[in-house]
């Protein structure tokens, strides 16, 4: 039987320093006021999907290895004759975490994956919506562990959302900031 009293190291620190310091910081009357990460969304386009489907079969396998959740092919809504698309063929991969598989993402994108970054700065805080969702864009999938380098066919990227309950982005900077995430002004607050 699972050992239902495990939690991830994210989701302990969220409950135990997060809440209180977003707490602080805005002056939520309600612990239920403090925003949090509901589901990260992880989504990739396959760049010549329609001549080659073993592409997308490789990107949804590589998708469930980093992801530690089954992956599944995303299909086109619509016939683009310029691309030689026809509707419903398979043309990306995505996966959404939620719970547990969402905080362990996390914790192996921030501690493992993107430090494997080559000429790694940070990350941009100027990708949230405006509604408190924040979207990165990966240039290569082999900064992740899960993937061996040696199987690799093809070098694609992916975007990876980050959806929250914060009402503005100076909110969700912080949640994630608290999270662990390195934006590339961290060095300003410091000093």
């Amino acid at each position: 039987m699972a050992n239902t009293s495990y939690q991830p190291r994210l989701q302990t620190k969220y409950r135990n320093e997060v809440v209180a310091n977003l707490q602080k910081k805005f002056n939520y009357k309600s612990v239920m006021q403090v925003p949090r990460l509901t589901k990260i969304c992880l989504n990739q386009g396959i760049n010549g999907a329609v001549g080659d489907k073993k592409l997308v079969d490789v990107a949804v396998d590589e998708m469930t290895r980093i992801a530690g959740q089954k992956a599944i092919a995303t299909l086109s809504k619509k016939d683009i004759s310029n691309f030689k698309l026809r509707k419903h063929m398979p043309i990306g991969a995505r996966v959404t975490l939620r719970g547990v598989n969402m905080y362990e993402f996390l914790d192996r994108l921030i501690a493992v994956s993107l430090p494997r970054v080559r000429d790694f700065k940070g990350v941009s805080e100027k990708a949230f919506d405006g509604r408190g969702n924040y979207t990165m864009g990966i240039t290569e999938q082999i900064i992740f562990p899960e993937i061996d380098i040696d199987k690799v066919t093809k070098i694609t990227g992916m975007d990876i959302t980050f959806v929250t309950t914060a009402q503005t982005n100076e909110e969700a900077y912080e949640l994630l900031k608290e999270m662990g995430m390195p934006f590339k002004n961290i060095k300003k607050d410091q000093q």
